[in-house]
């Protein structure tokens, strides 16, 4: 099983100059494809879904290692770099930041139109991972980007980060469909307040998730799971808020 995990940034503003996000795609692009040419488009989703590997990739192409900002220009450096060979590579990123985001549904929808893959059932994954780091989680953390990373084989990495303008931190969660069995079940560390559990995908709130009549827990996201789809283990980078 491949691993997922998270990273706990300091959350910084600002814009990544031209020069740099036009190096930055032609550096990430070079890489990418190496890693596709000699390992296979499954070892590059793997190494996207381990936020260490991440981490150190964006740092290599350019970015600061210390910044959220580093999971925007990624994946934003990614997405154009990548796209315009997307069909010869057979990998394809759709999402970002933002209205971007919103678009990753009719951009998965129109890669299933040009090969095999079921474009619904890559929505609803898409949905669902958003929907459950940003809500049923409960850390704090609302979601900004999204970015969504599929092959023409139907495998897929999700990449999505949210903010918490009050502890002034950004949390990047990742998802790999070779490392999930199921949606509902500890995705990831649950919050918590006073010791009571607040995340409703922790096993410990199964009780709880079983008598929301109202909510989509019982059914619609039992009937939308993947045999595939927990994450075994979870790979976790908590920055300091001060360079050391």
């Amino acid at each position: 099983m491949k691993r997922s995990g998270s990273a706990d940034l300091p959350l910084h503003g600002g814009r990544v100059p031209p020069w740099l996000a036009s190096r930055m795609a032609t550096l990430g692009t070079a890489i990418a494809e190496s890693v596709i040419h000699h390992y296979g488009r499954a070892a590059f989703l793997s190494r996207l879904s381990d936020p260490f590997w991440f981490q150190a990739f964006g740092t290599v192409m350019g970015m600061d290692w210390h910044s959220s900002g580093i999971t925007t220009s990624v994946m934003g450096a990614l997405k154009r770099g990548l796209n315009p060979r997307a069909d010869e590579l057979g990998l394809y990123i759709c999402g970002g930041r933002g209205e971007q985001s919103r678009r990753t549904p009719d951009e998965l929808r129109s890669i299933a139109d040009r090969t095999s893959v079921d474009g619904e059932a890559l929505v609803r994954t898409s949905r669902l991972t958003a929907r459950i780091d940003n809500n049923a989680i409960a850390d704090g953390f609302q979601i900004y980007l999204h970015s969504f990373v599929v092959t023409r084989e139907g495998e897929w990495a999700v990449v999505q980060q949210g903010m918490n303008e009050g502890m002034r931190l950004a949390r990047r969660y990742h998802w790999h469909s070779a490392a999930v069995r199921d949606f509902t079940a500890n995705p990831t560390r649950p919050s918590s307040v006073n010791h009571v559990v607040r995340s409703a995908t922790w096993s410990m709130a199964a009780p709880s998730r079983r008598r929301m009549p109202c909510s989509p827990w019982p059914e619609r996201i039992r009937q939308e799971r993947s045999p595939r789809c927990a994450v075994l283990s979870c790979r976790r980078i908590m920055m300091s808020a001060r360079r050391t």
